[in-house]
């Protein structure tokens, strides 16, 4: 196993421009002050993808590996071309990496120092190269850094952010116009001295969960068969240099390390940090890195897929049906289409067997929906007008009716109310150019307390549907799914919980599915959630 060390070099004999480099043959005295543990850590600091997610459980020591994996090409020869930058949503929760930084670059004894005024915050070195700390928290942030070169870019706790967007954009800064005329010089020959190419690489860490715990999951952990696979992207590309096309090679990998790696641990800080391990997704997230839980979600710990989803039925001519709608444009929109049970029996047919399913009145079964985007998770949206958004509804309830998934055509139900905002005074609303088309919207709620009073109202309807299926008698409406709404059977599951807001979703990740089954949930529904307590003061 490769084992890399980073040491002090304590006697030097030639001085190139502004980099130090040994005489050969003779070998240097050196003191090594840090090197890498065995395992995960030693893995992703010899890493040479050019994207690597060191992930797992608290306490392998990620963010000591990502500090290093900059530091090991300090002195190299790159000088100010060996740049990088450390991105998290806010400058407080760069708090702990900063303080990490200083005791492992003070040991080197090399001349580095910190620059810890808001205008700086980073570190430099004598040799000219440069690691900054930085806040950046959406796709916006990025023109702050348009067309920097930053050959390294390192994402602590990647998670953290809803989508990939602000990542990939930042990609671009990922390079470097260092060459071969940019080696150092031999002062005393006047040569240049031969320097590898620059190692250009985007570094993140993360546990298991945040509120973009599906997307960093679907592209790093999913696409891999085993652990620390290299996986590997070609693409053919006109290349500016050569003026043709050419074959280009990306790679990624995923290492997870484990706190049972780190042999400087103590046994308190594990019985600390299994102490805090208050419930079963929480130790599965911390203590084993599992992908497959959702630490704090909103609602994964009443969702049962094989209950509050059910193959699709046709609905019976006195069920009530309508739909509802979520705008989006960028983002993706929702479009979904619901039934009420009135008391009546539908039929269900399961494996060729047809069977009765009756659920209390006033159950909500969505039975179809259109999610505005081309691929779940993404987060990003068609682009589409209200006009052919309008059309296409129009065109589903149609194929549903002739397909006599429904045999009443679809009611307007409430939708997003943004949709009748007048963006200018000479433009028509949303709301305006979609009934034109001949697609009617009502208002959703928006009162006081009515997302915290919809958050609890859908829970109070899962739970319903979980008792319903156990036998237990059950007056309170239920809600299902039926198995073609993909999007709400992708996205509602893992859901996370605010951290900020009581008794609701976080609304910086992918809710927009979330949001319209809300509205459904919310519409003349005169009662408030169980749960959800009013205080009046005076």
């Amino acid at each position: 196993m490769l084992s890399i060390v980073l040491s002090i070099i304590l006697s030097l004999n030639i001085v190139l421009g502004s980099v130090i480099v040994p005489v050969a043959p003779n070998e240097p005295k050196t003191n090594i002050v840090w090197e890498p543990l065995p395992g995960s850590q030693e893995f992703a600091l010899d890493s040479r993808a050019h994207e690597t997610l060191y992930h797992g459980t608290r306490g392998p020591g990620k963010t000591e590996i990502q500090l290093m994996f900059f530091k090991k090409n300090v002195g190299k020869g790159y000088g100010p071309f060996w740049r990088g930058i450390i991105f998290d949503v806010e400058y407080k929760n760069l708090d702990d990496i900063v303080q990490k930084s200083k005791k492992l670059f003070r040991k080197f004894n090399d001349g580095a120092k910190w620059h810890g005024s808001t205008s700086e915050y980073k570190w430099s070195w004598p040799t000219g190269e440069e690691l900054l700390f930085r806040a950046a928290k959406t796709e916006d942030d990025y023109f702050e850094y348009h067309g920097h070169e930053y050959p390294f870019i390192g994402w602590n706790e990647l998670t953290k952010y809803p989508d990939c967007k602000l990542y990939d954009a930042m990609l671009s800064c990922n390079r470097s116009s260092f060459g071969e005329k940019d080696w150092p010089v031999d002062t005393k020959t006047g040569e240049k001295i031969p320097v590898p190419p620059i190692p250009e690489v985007v570094f993140s860490t993360t546990n298991s969960k945040g509120v973009g715990r599906a997307w960093v999951k679907e592209r790093f952990i999913d696409v891999q068969e085993r652990n620390g696979q290299l996986i590997k992207t070609t693409r053919t590309l006109f290349s500016p240099a050569t003026q043709q096309e050419e074959e280009v090679t990306t790679t990624q990998v995923a290492i997870f390390g484990s706190w049972k790696e780190n042999r400087h641990l103590s046994a308190k800080y594990i019985a600390q940090l299994m102490a805090a391990c208050k419930d079963e997704n929480t130790r599965k997230s911390w203590l084993e890195g599992n992908w497959n839980v959702i630490e704090g979600g909103a609602f994964n710990d009443l969702w049962v897929d094989n209950l509050h989803v059910v193959p699709r039925f046709k609905i019976p001519a006195s069920w009530y049906v309508d739909r509802c709608f979520d705008w989006g444009s960028t983002h993706p929109f929702c479009v979904g289409w619901w039934a009420e049970a009135n008391g009546d029996e539908a039929i269900v047919e399961v494996n060729g067997k047809e069977y009765k399913f009756c659920p209390p009145k006033g159950s909500l079964i969505k039975l179809a929906e259109w999610y505005g985007t081309q691929k779940i998770g993404s987060n990003k949206g068609l682009g589409l007008s209200a006009g052919v958004i309008a059309n296409e509804i129009i065109e589903k309830e149609n194929k549903l009716l002739a397909d006599r998934w429904i045999a009443v055509k679809p009611e307007p139900g409430p939708a997003d109310n943004q949709i009748r905002d007048v963006r200018e005074d000479d433009v028509e609303t949303i709301e305006k150019k979609m009934k034109d088309k001949g697609v009617i919207w009502k208002s959703s709620d928006k009162s006081p307390g009515s997302r915290r009073n919809g958050y609890l109202l859908f829970r109070e309807m899962l739970e319903a549907t979980v008792n319903f299926f156990s036998g237990k008698e059950v007056n309170e409406p239920c809600v299902f799914f039926m198995e073609n709404c993909l999007a709400s059977k992708a996205i509602l599951p893992v859901l996370e919980k605010s951290t900020k807001l009581i008794d609701d979703v976080e609304t910086e990740c992918e809710d927009h599915s979330w949001d319209e089954t809300r509205y459904r949930i919310l519409k003349g529904r005169n009662r408030i959630a169980k749960a959800f307590k009013v205080v009046f003061c005076g």
